[in-house]
């Protein structure tokens, strides 16, 4: 589950006539999310074109030498503009979009900034793959910064991006330490009561990593008495790169249609115990509440259960600029009663590309009776102001 939203999908319409392509497909002619796919890695940590939306979704928790905490998210997005490219003479011909979003949380210095790229999926812009060879997807760095945006598979995951107007970066190894979990009865993923409302959705909830992360400069003073504040520093200024070690988090998720035609947005939460356990929940909302949930607990030696709403008790605790902010979660059958912290409270990521596209991605500690006991991130989308998410 991740954050295609209606206007997107539009912008993606829009882009397409204004060089001269068809607009898309009716939806019965992109690939449908069946129950019987058949499953093979690390052939499906590639690209599946004729499904309309695809993501890589990296997030993770990460430390230099001495301690100093940080949260990343790297995101490439694959956005179907048709099933096929057209059959016309030029360069700009594509079938997709590529969109690429990343963030880095200064957790000391209560900071967090957001970077994104768009482009069509064309040679010399952006592109998708698969094993036999390494590049899953890639596009060009946003305009004024030199380089790739990429994530690559060579028996571990490969991440690069940089941005130069904020000042931030990752170059990170991410391997992974258990097997892919398939979300849902053999990775079918429902997202309403329509059978049609699925996507194909897999997870590999444990990935040591290693690497670099760059912050700017003006971050480079973690003390809290010293922060400032999230806005963008100067595009002059230079960063500074910090080796880094930490656990990380990979969905990879593909569909052709998601959400159903009255829910807004939804509620995710991915979860690292210290105990070894791993928990996946989300909760898709239409006006009244929650309208449609599922989760995954999967157990230190590798067994997962699937979990349905009656299972567990998730209560807001609090908000923040219009977001719920802290959340206390009871599972009761697993003898789990958490509590769920973000570690800074302003972790919004803001479109400056795509209007109204705003969403709270955000670095969290778990805590039981106070002390800690994991670590995870969550994902808030549909809230406030934000545009409607279709699939």
């Amino acid at each position: 589950m991740r954050h295609e939203l209606l206007w997107l999908l539009a912008l993606a319409m829009a882009a397409a006539i204004a060089h001269g392509q068809e607009s898309p497909t009716p939806a019965d002619a992109w690939s449908v999310v069946e129950p019987d796919y058949e499953w093979s890695f690390p052939r499906d940590h590639g690209s599946h074109p004729g499904f309309r939306n695809e993501w890589w979704y990296f997030v993770g928790h990460l430390a230099d030498a001495s301690g100093r905490r940080f949260g990343y998210q790297l995101t490439l997005f694959r956005i179907g503009i048709a099933p096929r490219a057209p059959e016309l003479r030029s360069s700009w011909t594509a079938a997709d979009l590529v969109m690429g979003h990343l963030a880095v949380t200064d957790v000391e210095g209560g900071r967090h900034l957001f970077a994104e790229a768009l482009y069509r999926a064309t040679p010399r812009l952006g592109g998708f793959g698969g094993p036999p060879d390494s590049i899953l997807a890639w596009c060009q760095a946003p305009p004024g910064t030199e380089g790739r945006w990429s994530i690559r598979w060579s028996g571990g995951f490969e991440l690069a991006a940089h941005d130069e107007r904020t000042g931030i970066g990752v170059r990170l190894t991410a391997s992974p330490l258990r097997e892919p979990l398939l979300q849902g009865p053999n990775g079918y993923s429902r997202k309403s009561d329509t059978e049609s409302a699925a996507s194909h959705y897999y997870s590999v909830t444990r990935l040591e990593t290693h690497g670099s992360l760059t912050i700017p400069e003006a971050w480079a003073d973690a003390n809290p008495s010293a922060r400032a504040t999230s806005a963008i520093p100067p595009a002059s200024s230079e960063g500074t790169t910090f080796p880094v070690t930490g656990l990380s988090w990979m969905d990879h998720e593909f569909s052709s249609n998601q959400l159903g035609q009255t829910q807004l947005g939804w509620d995710w939460f991915a979860l690292q115990l210290d105990d070894g356990r791993d928990v996946m929940l989300y909760m898709l909302r239409d006006e009244s509440g929650v309208d449609y949930a599922h989760g995954t607990i999967r157990t230190r030696e590798g067994s997962a259960q699937w979990l349905q709403p009656r299972d567990w008790t998730l209560e807001a605790l609090g908000a923040h600029q219009g977001y719920p902010s802290g959340w206390s979660l009871r599972i009761a059958d697993r003898n789990l009663d958490l509590e769920i912290v973000p570690l800074v409270l302003d972790q919004e990521n803001v479109s400056a590309i795509v209007p109204g596209l705003r969403y709270w991605e955000g670095a969290v500690e778990i805590q039981i009776a106070g002390k800690r006991a994991g670590q995870g991130y969550v994902e808030l989308t549909g809230y406030g102001d934000a545009g409607r998410l279709p699939f």
